[in-house]
């Protein structure tokens, strides 16, 4: 059995879903993959279905009822990872914005030390394809804003490119993480930093989707905005014990 899981959540990824799938497990390193699918109209998790037949003990699914939040669907996936022994747990977009190859690095980076490495965008200047200029300085900018806020010295504090060692799921309560969009990213990564986990940046490409419909809304930059600031106060009151 493969001790590397990869989480997937999706909603209306009919388009994608199959070839992100099949990328993942055509890598050179053996990873497993979880589809956490928030009951998508558009068939997605039939599809995953499908391709269990041929992947019975590779490719797992967790079927939600209703449009719950990126959040929560990833919490959903890090405690259905320690319940079934995984101890690299990574995040991955659906859409193929975040290349598969680049799960071998992040899980690279966490066998030579790391306990959580970052797929960033932002570690080697701006590396990414098929933003409008607005979109490329608002990301930057907002991940400024999150440093100043927090104090992390994280270049990309807003990416969803991810691999955990497990004992950092374990050890930062992540139910009772509040935000499901941007800000929950932050507040993973301020958690982990709080606690004194070792934490790697790995420079990625980040590709702008080519199919299906981005999920992306002004209400997610919104949260983000007022959420970091609700994290750094919410810290103020809570002592984090240094692993």
């Amino acid at each position: 059995m493969s001790d590397s899981l990869v989480i997937i959540p999706t909603y209306n990824e009919k388009e994608n879903i199959e070839k992100i799938i099949r990328a993942v497990f055509q890598l050179e390193k053996d990873f497993n993959v979880l589809i956490i699918d928030d009951g998508s109209p558009d068939g997605t998790a039939n599809i995953v279905k499908t391709l269990q037949n041929e992947f019975p003990d590779r490719l797992h699914l967790v079927e939600r009822q209703g449009k719950l939040g990126l959040g929560t669907a990833y919490i959903k996936g890090f405690h259905w990872a320690i319940e079934h022994n995984y101890e690299y747990i990574c995040e991955m977009d659906a859409d193929f914005s975040h290349n598969p190859e680049d799960l071998v690095h992040l899980q690279n980076a966490c066998l030579n030390g790391a306990d959580l490495a970052i797929g960033s965008r932002y570690i080697d200047g701006v590396a990414v394809v098929n933003w409008p200029m607005g979109r490329i300085l608002m990301s930057y900018y907002a991940s400024k804003y999150v440093r100043i806020v927090t104090g992390m010295k994280i270049k990309d504090t807003t990416a969803g490119f991810k691999c955990y060692r497990r004992k950092v799921l374990e050890t930062i309560d992540v139910d009772t993480i509040r935000f499901k969009g941007y800000a929950f990213q932050i507040e993973m990564k301020f958690r982990a930093w709080k606690y004194g986990f070792k934490i790697v940046e790995v420079p990625i490409i980040f590709t702008e989707r080519k199919e299906g419909k981005s999920k992306m809304s002004g209400g997610i930059f919104n949260e983000a905005f007022w959420g970091v600031i609700k994290i750094k106060v919410k810290s103020w009151f809570k002592k984090y014990k240094k692993v």
